[in-house]
């Protein structure tokens, strides 16, 4: 069905109300005075109109002092921010956004008022970020003039602006909002109307595995927030965003989402319903997954479920040498980990000249840290002379800790761990840093399964903080502790998490790159939207298809089976687009095309 022509201005929209004046509605009023507009803002409650205003005048004089806006520019930026309780101060607007609760019923009652209050060419935005927009516009007696425009908070500093059709919006009013956003120096992504749009769609179903995690008691809150942050470099955690986005909203979005998709990812985890009904709805009630000093503070404060710190934990056993097996990035970046703090290192691998390829590697690594003045020439010498290549894995006779980074597949770690187990000395702890397969199936390949566990590290090891340490039902006490007191000892975060398929990082990542892929494959948005939403919108160092196409489609796609495989959830299965590009031989950057194409080298 095409779209409705109509006579709506491609005009400037001077003039805009922001009805609902919370923390979202003041930023956007905030953002279009300061770029110029006349902005009436709105709200039925004086005392929420009189904080914005206080919120307005404290937030230009914070950029006055940082120098980012002369005194005369916030004179006017101020002149040009209005209030009212009655929403008839909206009569002579240009575009009128509403950002008031999510709810139908508001957000159609102020609708059906607009109707009698504005002129026939002006054009109303709804801010939300879960509810039908289709079903708002044919609510309203001039639903060509109705669409979404979805900022992001906080409206001042998030670049990202969706704008949302529905199949009755006029391009005109599209192209006139588009082109605002523009002007307010935005960077406005085209969607069409479902549930969560593009970055919410995205980023809620990531935050709802999160919370499902957390409440089976697979691993801490602390855990899992560090885990995402320091793994995949995001700049929050996803239970202390679920906190600051508001646990009550979070659950509103994912009802909606999972009214349309009947995909169980997407059902909210039942510790939303239960955090929300009880009134812990995160920050702005002072409670949530975590606790915080005030309502509406950031400060976290210690509460029963607060980890101790520096405890008793159980007498570790002493490790002063480590062998190493393989002779990739991963084994030679590992080796160099351990040999930095001092460590020695026998660098094992299937014959002596990629034992020394490998050490070479790490000498290349070393001198790179060199050259940057992030280490000296005498402690990178010292760090290399720890580093012993060996052509047999019978080196690992005396070793303390033997740790395999070969390939990613069951039967050749299984087949090491036989050999770990005739080479090795009683009491020595044997770790494998699989990203996906069962820890436990490497232990029974030994007669010592107790002194087995897991040590996923992430890629490049050197620079990334993060292990996950995977324990399964069999490890002994004592290795936990051990392992975990030489993760610090090395100078990286470790997280507990039990054997089970992609652990915390993988497990919360790879479902949320899967449900990009199938938006592109349901032709909802482009690689360039998504990747741009996720950047400016979630704040992600990279958009899911430059992920993807770094890490490795085949990669990406061996661990959708293995996530499919051990939940059996249907949400999980792999995208068939995936299949197809993996099937083609574009596997990324390392082929020379993936979802997009690259240079060769």
């Amino acid at each position: 069905m095409a779209a409705p022509q109509s006579d709506l201005p491609l005009s400037p929209l001077q003039t805009v109300a922001v009805v609902g004046l919370g923390t979202m509605g003041t930023g956007i009023a905030e953002v279009l005075a300061r770029a110029g507009r006349d902005v009436v803002g709105i709200d039925v409650s004086e005392a929420a109109a009189v904080q914005a205003v206080t919120a307005l005048e404290a937030s230009t004089a914070r950029a006055v002092r940082r120098e980012r806006l002369t005194g005369a520019e916030r004179e006017g930026v101020l002149a040009r921010f209005r209030t009212s309780t009655d929403l008839a101060a909206a009569a002579d607007a240009d575009l009128v956004i509403e950002v008031t609760p999510e709810s139908y019923d508001i957000k159609q009652q102020v609708f059906r008022a607009l109707d009698d209050i504005v002129r026939p060419d002006t054009i109303l935005a709804t801010g939300t970020n879960a509810l039908s927009v289709t079903r708002l516009a044919a609510d309203s007696a001039h639903p060509e003039r109705v669409l979404g425009l979805h900022f992001f908070n906080p409206a001042p500093a998030m670049k990202l602006v969706e704008v949302v059709s529905s199949v009755l919006t006029a391009p005109a009013a599209v192209s006139a909002v588009t082109n605002l956003a523009l002007d307010l120096g935005k960077e406005p992504v085209a969607v069409g109307d479902r549930p969560g749009f593009v970055a919410d769609g995205l980023l809620f179903g990531y935050l709802n595995q999160a919370a499902a995690m957390y409440e089976a008691k697979y691993a801490s809150r602390e855990d899992i927030d560090a885990a995402m942050k320091l793994g995949c470099g995001l700049p929050m955690g996803p239970l202390a965003l679920l906190d600051l986005i508001g646990v009550d909203t979070a659950r509103t979005v994912l009802e909606a989402m999972y009214a349309e998709s009947r995909d169980r990812l997407h059902a909210p985890a039942p510790i939303l319903k239960q955090l929300s009904e009880a009134g812990l709805t995160g920050r702005k009630s002072g409670r949530g997954f975590y606790s915080y000093e005030a309502p509406g503070s950031p400060s976290v404060v210690r509460d029963a479920l607060t980890p101790l710190s520096g405890g008793p934990g159980t007498p570790g056993r002493t490790v002063r040498s480590v062998g190493v097996a393989g002779s990739g990035t991963m084994a030679s970046g590992i080796a160099e980990v351990f040999a930095k703090a001092g460590y020695e290192v026998v660098l094992a691998a299937r014959s002596e000249e990629k034992a020394q390829a490998a050490k070479a590697r790490i000498g290349k690594s070393l001198a790179r840290s060199v050259d940057k003045g992030r280490l000296t020439a005498e402690a990178a010498a010292s760090t290399l002379d720890l580093i012993t290549p060996a052509g047999s894995y019978d080196s690992f006779s005396d070793v303390d800790l033997a740790l395999e980074a070969v390939a990613e597949d069951l039967d050749v770690k299984q087949q090491l761990f036989a050999v770990f187990d005739k080479v090795c000395k009683p009491g020595a702890i044997l770790a494998t840093t699989t990203s996906s397969l069962p820890v436990v199936a490497c232990a029974r390949a030994t007669s010592r399964p107790q002194d087995v566990i897991g040590m996923h590290f992430f890629n490049p090891a050197p620079a990334m903080k993060l292990v996950e340490v995977v324990r399964t039902v069999l490890t002994a006490d004592d290795v936990h502790g051990t392992v975990r007191e030489l993760c610090e000892k090395i100078r990286k975060h470790p997280v507990d998490c039990g054997d089970r398929a992609g652990f915390i990082v993988n497990a919360l990542l790879f479902p949320y790159l899967n449900n990009a892929i199938k938006m592109v494959q349901e032709h909802y948005a482009t690689l360039d939207d998504i990747d741009a939403a996720m950047k400016l919108g979630g704040g992600y160092p990279m958009g899911p298809f430059e992920l993807l196409d770094v890490v490795g489609l085949d990669v990406s796609l061996a661990i959708e089976k293995v996530l499919h495989r051990e939940f059996r959830d249907p949400g999980l299965a792999p995208a068939p687009l995936l299949e197809h590009l993996v099937a083609a031989g574009c596997l990324g950057r390392k082929t020379g095309r993936g979802f997009r194409e690259y240079a060769r080298r």
